[in-house]
């Protein structure tokens, strides 16, 4: 399979795409307005207590006190303290911390909606190989590393790096056939953080960030990177330039691949990567077969339908809903990571008699999934045929980036007929007149509304205007949607 990663930067915007066998798969976005706040470290101040919740509010300087939960926060380590062993209760929130006292958090989830960024006391800091926890003894490895000697190799070569009294250390699923050196240099470029981290930890001001997390470009360097990435381009020298100082320091066997773009195209043009991305901000996804997705987002959760639509397949009916059900299952896993939708996800594939091809649907779906760079987890089908999987979110969809709601909807997806606007407006007419004294109503609304009550509902014009003993005009403006009027008394 080959893989390429395009960067296209922009004076107030910077869009890095994931393309695989041409076909793009993931899409990240950084706006300098709006740059994400996941993996910032703050001196935070708690502004809130609720006891009821189990959490508390911190005040971190950003637009929305951010919610820490007791089950976030941890006690540093005291020396010569016994260790804990087994699970333990997570204690009252407000035996943990109280209002008014500063503490260091770091962003897990990006505020989404009305709701503030979700923050944790259990730090952590990503290096190429490896993510210091500062405040753990845990030595792990990355469970994408499936090979028993490989893992103990890496577990061996970490532990001897930082001894048995050194911090926590996961190693990341990049470090897979690395040598000692290059896990001893991050080892040292993460002690070197933690230690600048510490120092300004104690002289900084509450609601002030004591740690940022890289640009997006050095990103998707560090964390998209890896051996089966080809080339990665980007159309930015000055980017290209940082990249490759920051490549020589930790990623000298990639730096090659990095290359300065410099086409009168614009680089995402190269495999159509705009257009892809109009295609993933509509609701209807179509197959090769005929057949189509429908996902809607909501709040609480994602849904995805599968229909047969046009295909009518070549045997019988059982077969032409698996052949549907396998292309939309890599379907849906390419479009959950195009769109990254996340939290809980309801897949509803068509009804499947046979066990064995609900198995190989789900089969498939798990191992489309497995290139996926978020966690997920695929459950079972359901009684009702569904199945429900999720995938972990830590900032916006897609759409929700660079989308708003409709103005004329209110974000609905509908709006109301021109027959019910026209009902409402008699109904206004008939309440503002019998309030106020006026000879005349003038009713203001969208041409499409007025022409519908003058072809109509002429009659009931009429009548009303009887019934009030009022005269009533129309005026049709292009300024109005739909659902707006006003009715002016003269």
């Amino acid at each position: 399979m080959s893989e390429e990663i395009l960067i296209n930067v922009t004076p107030r915007e910077t869009r890095v795409a994931v393309v695989e066998n041409g076909m793009l798969q993931e899409v990240h976005i950084e706006r300098a307005s709006r740059r994400g706040w996941v993996g910032n470290i703050y001196k935070g101040r708690v502004q809130r207590v609720m006891p009821g919740m189990q959490a508390a509010f911190v005040d971190v300087g950003l637009e929305r006190a951010a919610f820490l939960h007791a089950s976030d926060i941890i006690k540093v380590p005291v020396a010569d303290a016994p260790a804990e062993t087994g699970p333990t209760p997570t204690p009252p929130i407000s035996s943990l911390v109280h209002e008014g006292q500063d503490i260091i958090v770091q962003v897990v989830k990006d505020p989404i909606g009305t709701k503030g960024a979700r923050v944790t006391t259990q730090l952590s800091i990503p290096s190429r190989y490896l993510v210091l926890l500062p405040y753990s003894k845990v030595l792990g490895v990355s469970a994408r590393i499936e090979d028993e000697a490989e893992r103990a190799r890496l577990k061996a070569l970490v532990g001897g790096l930082v001894g048995e009294d050194g911090p926590g250390l996961i190693v990341r699923t990049n470090a897979e056939g690395v040598g000692e050196q290059p896990l001893a240099e991050d080892v040292a470029y993460l002690q070197r953080a933690w230690s600048l981290l510490q120092g300004r930890s104690r002289q900084a001001k509450a609601r002030t960030r004591i740690y940022e997390d890289l640009p997006l470009p050095l990103r998707a360097l560090r964390d998209l990177m890896h051996e089966g990435v080809e080339k990665l381009r980007v159309d930015s020298r000055e980017t290209h330039e940082r990249m490759q100082d920051f490549a020589a320091q930790f990623l000298p066997e990639l730096a090659e691949r990095i290359e300065h773009y410099a086409g009168e195209r614009p680089v995402f043009d190269l495999y159509g990567i705009d257009d892809e991305i109009q295609r993933a901000l509509v609701q209807q996804v179509p197959l090769k077969s005929g057949g189509h997705l429908v996902i809607d987002q909501t709040e609480a959760m994602t849904t995805v339908d599968v229909n047969t639509g046009s295909f009518l397949g070549q045997r019988n009916l059982e077969e032409t809903v698996y052949r549907t059900n396998l292309e939309a299952a890599q379907a849906v896993a390419r479009q959950l990571r195009l769109r990254n939708l996340g939290g809980i996800i309801i897949i509803d594939f068509i009804d499947m008699d046979d066990v064995e091809h609900r198995r190989q649907v789900l089969r498939t779906l798990e191992k489309a999934l497995s290139r996926d760079h978020a966690r997920t987890t695929v459950y079972d089908f359901s009684p009702l045929g569904l199945v429900e999987m999720t995938r972990k979110r830590t900032t916006d969809s897609l759409a929700r980036q660079v989308c708003e709601p409709c103005p004329s909807c209110g974000g609905r997806g509908m709006v109301k007929t021109a027959e019910t606007v026209t009902y409402e407006i008699f109904r206004e007419i008939t309440r503002a007149v019998r309030q106020f004294d006026a000879s005349e109503a003038l009713v203001l609304a969208s041409s499409q509304v007025v022409n519908r009550i003058l072809e109509e509902e002429s009659a009931a014009v009429a009548e009303l205007e009887e019934f009030l003993r009022r005269s009533i005009r129309f005026q049709g403006d292009e300024g109005y949607d739909q659902e707006q009027f006003d009715v002016v008394l003269l």
